[in-house]
């Protein structure tokens, strides 16, 4: 996988990460709480976060100053 794509990719996973933040504030918000739905949208987006921690990690080299 080239820079390019990498950028590409995180940038995916950033729109869907926000994607999934405002979908579980929305079932939040409801009266009709559907608790598993929920837990399921938190798993996903907890998965997310993780791909996107990796992805900055490569594409952002530690810099020891």
């Amino acid at each position: 996988m080239t820079e390019d794509e990498m950028r590409k990719r995180l940038e995916m996973l950033r729109i869907e990460h926000r994607d999934l933040d405002a979908a579980i504030d929305a079932l939040s918000g409801t009266g009709a709480h559907d608790q598993l739905q929920v837990a399921r949208l938190k798993k996903r987006k907890l998965l997310l976060k993780d791909q996107i921690t990796l992805l900055e990690d490569y594409l952002i080299p530690d810099i020891i100053a």
